[in-house]
């Protein structure tokens, strides 16, 4: 299958090619060979799509909400319409399976429709005065905002945040990751075909530092929101309170499992295993530290293994694909590094732990008895790599799943609904799915606590976040 988007710039409405630009090569993780080129943005294209953001926003915030969801409408459609195109570019790129892929861009299609009559139902409120006095509580849009997302989920992320900040009638410029521009670079022809205004939505690719410091400088910027790891998350938070620039930060995870001797053990590990390997393990919201009841310890690591033995990874657009390979260069060799790491510190090995052929392939992998003196156990693997524990009581699984900093999403599976409110209640996480792992919907909020970040996106919340809040008072 040919690789068929046009990488462009979208800038103050007109698409920009490569020509007298910087481009860098987008590589496909199967071969780890070329499929094409990505126009980096130049300083003076920062400076060109502030100003269009700038100039944009008063017209498009005064837009009636009808008219605004008429067009964010209209950008689903085409993306649904689009499906075939966007889906196998994904899986070109990035490397998850097709069925991912489609799953993904009708998740973000999803994204659009919501917001587009969230908006209408977003009614503030009247406070309690006397007669003849009326006081009001309104929201307004922040203003021109940036946005910045990573290459494991690049249509969806993206779709997340421009979708709810044009709702709130924002402008928004957007970088996305290099090693993903086509994605993104479709999400924002829909836009442009379903009449977005000029200026209003942006596309920079480009290097992530010029942009990110350029753009989070700017005057014309208002709001930030930044999906990615801590550590970058952390830097451009600095940035922004040199600004005073509002921020958003969905960052990283290491997301505990929490697995009792009354769940049903055959359902439980049909939905544990593929989740754990769905997306090559590349979800902030992966299930990786699994603690499993000491009495099913020895029978969950069997059906575990078993099962991970069966996952069939090759090419995403191979029909029996069940695992795709690694985004990039960089993740191989990180996660061996953590396997090996672990099993050096008396975790044993049951299945998997070798790279693949070729390419960025790492094999579906199971270690048990992991220490917590073990890295893997305290940094995010971002790979398909589960780690398991036994543990005995309740207080002490509660103890593990909240001793790291991070409080992304945690999963329970047992059968007790009043220890199912209880871990509702204990686990320091932004989410909790207890007998699912459907925590990401259109209509909920998405964000974590600790080191994870700060801010939702997705539900009303997410539409908050591109909102200031106003009381205006009369007498």
């Amino acid at each position: 299958m040919s690789y068929e988007t046009n990488l462009q710039l979208f800038i103050d409405g007109v698409w920009k090619s490569g020509e007298g630009r910087d481009a860098h090569d987008v590589l496909n993780p199967v071969t780890a060979s070329p499929i094409a080129a990505v126009p980096y943005a130049s300083r003076a294209d920062l400076d060109e799509a502030l100003a269009a953001s700038a100039r944009a926003w008063p017209e498009w915030r005064s837009t009636d909400v009808e008219k605004r969801g008429a067009i964010l409408h209209k950008a689903a459609a085409l993306m649904r319409e689009r499906i075939d195109v966007i889906a196998a570019t994904m899986t070109q790129e990035q490397g998850k399976i097709l069925a991912e892929a489609k799953a993904e861009v009708l998740g973000s299609a999803q994204l659009f429709d919501w917001y587009a009559e969230e908006i209408k139902r977003d009614y503030g409120r009247t406070l309690v005065r006397p007669a003849g006095q009326l006081s009001r509580v309104i929201r307004q849009p922040v203003g021109p905002t940036a946005t910045f997302t990573p290459w494991n989920f690049p249509i969806y992320l993206l779709a997340k945040k421009v979708s709810a900040a044009l709702a709130a009638g924002c402008t928004v410029i957007s970088r996305p990751p290099h090693e993903t521009p086509g994605v993104a670079t479709e999400l924002f022809r829909a836009l442009a075909d379903a009449g977005i205004p000029k200026g209003v939505a942006q596309l920079v690719h480009g290097d992530a530092d010029l942009i990110s410091t350029t753009l989070i400088a700017a005057k014309e910027i208002r709001k930030v929101s930044f999906t990615g790891s801590t550590v970058v998350g952390k830097h451009l938070m600095k940035l922004c309170a040199d600004s005073m620039t509002r921020v958003t930060l969905e960052l990283g995870g290491h997301a505990p499992v929490l697995i009792f001797d009354d769940c049903d053990l055959e359902k439980t590990l049909d939905m544990v295993v593929p989740q754990k390997f769905r997306n090559a393990g590349q979800v902030c919201v992966s299930p990786t530290r699994f603690y499993v009841q000491s009495g099913i310890y020895d029978a969950f690591l069997k059906g575990f293994a078993e099962r991970t033995a069966k996952v069939k990874v090759g090419d995403g657009l191979d029909a029996d694909t069940r695992m795709g390979p690694l985004a990039n260069a960089r993740r191989p060799g990180a996660v061996e590094a953590l396997v090996e790491d672990a099993t050096a510190k008396g975790a044993r090995l049951l299945a998997g732990g070798q790279r693949g052929d070729g390419g960025f392939f790492f094999q579906p992998t199971l270690l048990a008895d992991v220490p917590n003196e073990a890295n893997i156990m305290n940094e995010e693997p971002f790979g398909p790599v589960a780690v398991t524990r036994p543990f005995d009581s309740f207080d002490d699984v509660i103890e593990q799943a909240n001793r790291l900093p991070y409080g992304l999403a945690a999963f329970a599976f047992t059968e007790n609904g009043r220890r199912a409110n209880l871990i509702g209640d204990l686990v320091e996480s932004g989410m909790v799915g207890i007998n699912t792992f459907a925590i990401s919907v259109a209509d909920a909020p998405f964000g974590g606590v600790k080191d994870s970040g700060f801010g939702s996106e997705g539900g009303k919340e997410g539409l908050e976040s591109y909102q200031v809040v106003k009381a205006v008072h009369f007498a």
